[in-house]
């Protein structure tokens, strides 16, 4: 249990007028002073240790609230529940001070008309508080949420950056530019035809860059071409299956996240004939696009850092959705769960 909280200065000072409050309930019953000499100590008690109450019980609501119904969420539900009890816990709080006060010191019992007239009072001067309570709340909010879209925005810029970057590694060029380069003595209509395939790749990447998202169908396509490529290259050593619904391909995704998957896949893990990759690229029922592939990881990486391609899909996609890119792993088997979106048409 977290008692930091009594160490705050307010709790400090409801604990003294609580301590104030018996030393005068001792000085009362030892000299017995008339109840109008008491007036003023009793008036100056009842302000200070209704204030404090009404603090305490609404600081203590707010926080629980903030547990149970975050404004992050529940905005609406949020307001109208913590402006409704908490007016009636400050109300409490007055009564609750009123009573104790006239109980303990006085000889008369509450009176009714006194007791209308603070809680109309009282009410009077909580309801404002109140607003000027949310009004703070909102605020702090509401530049609290542009302050996270900005930040949000400069991650995907930075994203989109460093995949850009990745994708016009000099690696993946010379490596596809060699096994054109050995294509066209050995056969010419194939290296035709790889270098349509590289083409169409390097222009889908370069138009689709810098988009926010992407149709799954154009993603799709992306993936046909790419597979080309790599079929030319580890020929039997790399395996790649789809299983799309149609009803997906209307869908999006932030650009090139599933490719950079397919190359991640083939990066981190040894391929043979003898012991293939297998990808399987395929829509999942609950509205998720997964990629998966058999474990054979390479015992010597190469030199970027672990994650770093998954952390930039991540990224890319908290700018458009709650909704979690979902990684698992086990011992024989990679799995990636990217959120679909919904786009809507004018």
């Amino acid at each position: 249990m977290n008692l930091s909280f009594l160490r705050k200065r307010s709790f400090q000072v409801f604990f003294a007028a609580i301590i104030l409050l018996v030393a005068l309930r001792l000085f009362t019953s030892k000299y017995e002073p008339s109840e109008k000499d008491l007036i003023p100590y009793l008036s100056t008690i009842w302000v200070l240790h209704s204030i404090l109450l009404v603090f305490i019980f609404n600081f203590a609501f707010d926080r629980g609230l903030n547990r149970i119904l975050p404004w992050k969420k529940y905005a609406g539900s949020r307001f109208l529940i913590q402006m409704i009890l908490g007016t009636a816990m400050s109300l409490l709080s007055l009564n609750l001070s009123y009573n104790l006060i006239k109980d303990e010191f006085t000889s008369a019992p509450p009176d009714t008309g006194q007791m209308l007239v603070l809680n109309v009072y009282g009410f009077a001067i909580i309801l404002p508080l109140f607003s000027l309570f949310f009004g703070f709340k909102f605020l702090r909010a509401w530049r609290k949420s542009e302050l996270e879209s900005e930040q949000l925005q400069k991650e995907n810029v930075r994203s989109q950056m460093m995949t850009l970057r990745n994708h016009l590694d000099p690696h993946f060029l010379f490596n596809n530019l060699n096994i054109l380069s050995s294509l066209i003595d050995k056969n010419t209509e194939l290296s035709k035809s790889y270098l349509d395939k590289f083409a169409e790749v390097y222009r889908i990447i370069l138009k689709t860059e810098f988009s926010d998202l992407s149709l799954l169908e154009d993603e799709m396509r992306l993936i046909d071409s790419y597979c080309y490529l790599l079929k030319i290259r580890f020929e039997k050593a790399v395996f790649i299956d789809k299983a799309i619904d149609q009803q997906d391909m209307i869908k999006a995704i932030p650009p090139l996240s599933i490719q950079m998957l397919v190359e991640n896949a083939i990066k981190h893990n040894m391929a043979s004939e003898e012991n293939p990759i297998r990808i399987l690229i395929e829509s999942t029922k609950d509205g998720f696009i997964e990629v998966s592939n058999n474990l054979q990881e390479k015992k010597y990486l190469p030199t970027t850092k672990e994650g770093t391609g998954l952390e930039n899909i991540k990224k890319r996609f908290e700018f458009f959705t709650d909704r979690e890119v979902i990684i698992e792993k086990s011992d024989e088997q990679f799995n990636v769960k990217l959120p679909l979106l919904e786009i809507e048409y004018d």
